[in-house]
């Protein structure tokens, strides 16, 4: 599954300094001045999860390997895209340029300064709650024009759910209200994503602070201020300081995590990021073991077990007999396999069996 994500934001709110951090390395260009990122920079980021590590210590003893199997994390398409200003939906900055670049995207992560810093410039930028609804606009206004552009083709023997849809977003977006707020039956839904409206997907706020303020006490309880202040609620807000995130990066995994406890923090800004953007889009993930690797793979929440098994191989759909799945708590807790198995914690399930987060599956598949 592609899941990508979009960084966006004013010019110098701290972007491309995350983009760095996620991706472990220089590869954005960074500079303190606008539009350094003039095409947007993908990053291919790993998503944490320590539940693979553990499997793969278990299947090494269970299988009686000399060394652990590769381990192969689900992960996530970050894209840096460049800093919009105020007009860009009519073209100012590199304007439109970027705003096609976010169509592309699953989610938006909408980085918003709340720091101050006299050595950065402040491009376009006033506060965080000013800086937030520029953003918002120009992507309802592009979403407005592309309405606008519907209506103008719409056919007189149009679907009826064809001409409604079009009504309901054009009189929501000209109100200021993003696509995402229009309530819309199933029909009217599968017209609109013909659209690949801008303010349709779904965001993520990532407010990025200044070092002082990086606390698991300041982080909650700027996360419930700028929940009021943005009228956002509070699980769509995520605070990072880019700045301790590109120091992280620098670090080997025990130094990070010796550094995150002398800041008073559990886990990183970029891993509550990757997690927040997985509850955001209703993904979960399943997990296989082997000797030849262990894995997670990334579907939608609700996908039943056949369709799961096509995740892996397209084959296995058509080919799909049973799936065997333990409960990652049962498996660990029973060192593998065979325990799960004699105890009957292995359950053999059919092709409509719903997938949970964190099942251990070994799919039957017919020759």
């Amino acid at each position: 599954m592609n899941l990508s994500v979009g960084i966006v934001g004013l010019p110098n709110v701290g972007k491309s300094t995350l983009f760095n951090a996620l991706l472990k390395k220089q590869t954005a260009f960074v500079a303190n001045y606008p539009f350094a990122t003039i095409e947007p920079n993908v990053g291919v980021v790993p998503v944490p999860d320590q539940r693979l590590e553990k499997l793969a210590e278990i299947t090494k003893t269970e299988e009686g390997m000399p060394e652990l199997p590769p381990i192969k994390p689900a992960t996530v398409n970050f894209v840096d895209i460049a800093g919009l200003v105020k007009g860009a939906s009519e073209g100012a900055g590199l304007g439109n340029k970027f705003l096609s670049h976010i169509r592309e995207v699953s989610v938006i992560a909408h980085v918003v300064r709340a720091f101050e810093d006299p050595n950065i410039i402040r491009e376009g930028s006033v506060g965080p709650k000013e800086d937030y609804e520029a953003i918002e606009t120009e992507l309802i206004l592009a979403d407005l024009q592309s309405i606008q552009q519907a209506q103008s083709k719409v056919k007189r023997f149009a679907k009826e759910a064809e001409k409604t849809a079009i009504e309901k977003l054009y009189k929501s977006l000209n109100e200021g209200k993003r696509a995402s707020e229009v309530v819309l039956s199933d029909e009217e839904q599968e017209y609109a994503k013909t659209f690949f409206l801008l303010s349709a997907k779904p965001e993520i706020i990532v407010l990025n602070v200044a070092e002082s303020d990086y606390s698991e006490e300041k982080i909650k309880s700027i996360t419930e201020q700028y929940s009021k202040i943005l009228n956002i609620p509070a699980d769509k807000i995520v605070v990072i300081c880019a700045k301790i995130e590109s120091d992280l990066s620098e670090l080997s995994e025990e130094e990070q995590k010796q550094y995150l406890s002398e800041l008073g923090v559990k886990e990183s800004g970029l891993e509550r990021l990757i997690q927040t953007a997985y509850t955001t889009l209703g993904l979960i993930s399943f997990l296989t073991c082997g000797e030849k690797e262990v894995r997670a793979w990334t579907i939608n929440k609700g996908l039943k077990a056949i369709d799961a098994a096509g995740v892996i191989h397209t084959d296995f759909t058509k080919k799909f007999i049973k799936a065997e799945v333990v409960s990652y708590n049962d498996f660990v807790a029973n060192s593998g396999w065979k325990k799960s198995r004699e105890l009957g914690k292995a359950r053999l399930e059919g092709r409509d069996y719903v997938m949970q987060n964190g099942d251990v599956v070994e799919f039957k598949i017919g020759a």
